[in-house]
């Protein structure tokens, strides 16, 4: 399903009370709640939205991350790790969660460990974004929509790491890491719900080429059409580029 709204504020506050619903929900019906969490810039009001929601019994709930960079200590500022503790898990108070070991002597090591815990149970609702090249997590074109594991370690292409630099998070590309740890395409699928939050007119070629066309490596984020739960939060900015058929809604198959 893709849902438009006139702004970013509408779009944030619709998308939180959909994932309010979906975490309330399987705590009802199953006791706890196994979320995945984006930490993109273009989440941040989603998530401020989403950790103000009263009745939440957040500490049922059990949280990954989509991704992080290789190397990069938690406290830089552009850690996905340090935006969780800041902008989620210290303010709703998780206490349950699991971070990609990035920093590990043994990367896929800690790769294997953090996926071992991701898999131990069904993932209840994933929150997603879309990058301006149109990857999903830290999968840029072409993505690898075959393999199983749960995490994989990949290559940061250029445009990827140029979007880092223009939402400020580093001074230069020369700053922005290599590689990183990311969630695989066909993992973020087995999620139960999906929910993703993509507002702004730099999204808009990526939204285009995303739900317009085939499900394509080369298109990343296209791989949501194939999942039978996944909503899509656009603005009028994010969503200025599609035809006025997706605009009146719903994932082309």
């Amino acid at each position: 399903m893709v849902r438009i709204f006139p702004n970013p504020e509408s779009l944030a506050r619709a998308a939180a009370e959909q994932a309010a619903a979906a975490i309330k929900k399987a705590i009802a019906e199953l006791g706890r709640c196994r979320i995945i969490l984006a930490t993109g810039t273009s989440q941040f009001a989603f998530l401020e939205k989403l950790t103000a929601t009263p009745g939440i019994e957040w500490k049922k709930v059990e949280a990954f991350h989509l991704d992080e960079y290789v190397g990069l200590p938690i406290t830089h500022p552009a850690s996905f790790r340090k935006i969780l503790l800041d902008r989620v898990i210290d303010k709703a108070g998780i206490t349950k969660y699991f971070f990609i070991p990035a920093e590990a002597s043994d990367l896929s090591a800690g790769v294997r460990g953090v996926s071992a815990q991701l898999t131990s149970a069904p993932i209840d609702v994933a929150f997603v974004g879309i990058g301006e090249n149109g990857h999903i997590a830290f999968n840029d074109p072409p993505a690898d929509f075959e393999t199983e594991e749960p995490y994989i370690i990949v290559e940061l292409d250029e445009p990827c790491r140029g979007q880092q630099v223009g939402e400020g998070w580093f001074s230069d590309i020369s700053q922005v890491p290599r590689r990183a740890v990311s969630m695989s395409p066909r993992q973020i699928m087995k999620a139960r719900e999906i929910v993703a939050v993509v507002p702004d007119r730099r999204k808009a070629p990526a939204v285009k080429l995303c739900l317009e066309g085939d499900v394509r490596p080369e298109a990343p984020a296209s791989i949501l059409r194939t999942h039978p739960n996944a909503t899509l939060y656009l603005d009028e900015e994010s969503a200025a580029l599609l035809s006025p058929a997706m605009r009146a809604g719903g994932f082309s198959r």
